[in-house]
């Protein structure tokens, strides 16, 4: 899906405040900006064709070997590459639970890969497609669950992007290269709220990691994101530094949406929710947010298993959920 994803404040100029994406948009990066414009030199050079520096770094930061680190250009990167290593060259199947994000499928049909079908019991070439915590719903597999798909399936991807904006237990890159046929996707971009940046990584067990490898392409990790990258795992410091509080008011969000008449907000164990508007359509509500109130949401209605009433949003500062909630409630009046 190259268009429709959300975040698409490029096309409403006057955008105030933006639920749209996933991330939250007041994380300090003053000191990230100020290492970058003293490291401007390295544009002037070829980054490393792999970065392995940044992958070291990242693999010491999980006590795991090196060669179970792959730095990649964002998550979606990582995703596409996946689907090209395993695809077999004759259309292997693969399982994906709707709604969630399309490029798992997007990819898997690229490359030649089928949906599974009830005849594919086999575990031999499967590949099975988690995102934890899901996008757009916000819910979040429990380690029973994600434990049935390792036994299931012969490759289980694991997108964990959103995994530092819940409290859920989740599965640790250890874990994952102990599983043997497990792939964890991890994204810098979500972690430290640096969508522009694209800086993503997989883990996974070495052989997994060498496959990959086979298909990536040099240079997709250029020189500002690789000394970003070590910047930001030195100092550590997450986009969201008070984690249950802004949870706290993810779950205040959620119970004042509720309380408007035809909205509903589902189930959330992270920062974003999906939400649906019973007497209208989501498109039309982003529509009137945008060019009244400066707001932008997410029209999830193009997300598989969903319809025109849903969308998305994440959580922000309590003023502007506060902001969104008032223009909702004028909305439906």
């Amino acid at each position: 899906m190259i268009e429709g994803h959300g975040d698409d404040i490029y096309l409403y100029p006057g955008i105030r405040m933006n639920f749209s994406s996933n991330i939250y948009g007041h994380a300090d990066l003053n000191g990230l900006k100020a290492f970058l414009n003293a490291r401007m030199d390295v544009i002037g050079s070829y980054p490393e064709p792999q970065p392995y520096s940044l992958e070291r770094i990242i693999a010491r930061k999980h006590g795991i070997p090196d060669g179970c680190v792959l730095a990649t250009n964002g998550v979606t990167e990582a995703i596409y590459l996946i689907a090209q290593a395993y695809s077999g060259g004759h259309g292997n199947p693969y399982t994906i639970e709707h709604p969630t994000f399309s490029e798992y499928a997007d990819a898997c049909n690229m490359f030649g890969m089928r949906p599974a079908g009830k005849d594919d019991t086999s575990r031999k070439g499967s590949i099975a497609w988690l995102c934890n915590p899901n996008n757009p719903t916000g819910s979040v597999y429990t380690q029973e669950a994600v434990g049935e798909y390792i036994q299931r399936h012969g490759l289980v991807v694991i997108d964990q992007a959103y995994e530092d904006y819940t409290k859920a237990r989740i599965m640790s890159p250890q874990e994952a290269v102990q599983a043997d046929n497990v792939v964890q996707l991890h994204s810098m971009t979500k972690t430290y709220a640096v969508p522009g940046l694209r800086i993503g990584y997989i883990t996974a067990a070495e052989h997994i990691v060498r496959e990959i490898r086979r298909y990536a392409r040099p240079w997709t990790v250029n020189s500002l994101a690789i000394e970003a990258g070590k910047f930001l795992i030195a100092n550590n410091r997450p986009a969201i530094t008070d984690l249950d509080g802004y949870l706290q008011e993810a779950q205040r969000l959620k119970r004042e949406l509720n309380s408007i008449p035809h909205i509903h907000a589902g189930e959330t164990e992270t920062n974003f929710m999906l939400v649906r508007i019973m007497n209208d359509t989501a498109a039309r509500l982003k529509e009137y947010l945008a060019a009244k109130h400066g707001i932008l949401i997410r029209d999830a209605s193009n997300f598989d298993g969903l319809d025109c009433h849903c969308f998305r949003i994440a959580a922000q500062c309590r003023e502007e959920n506060d902001t969104l909630i008032a223009a909702i409630k004028k909305y439906q009046e």
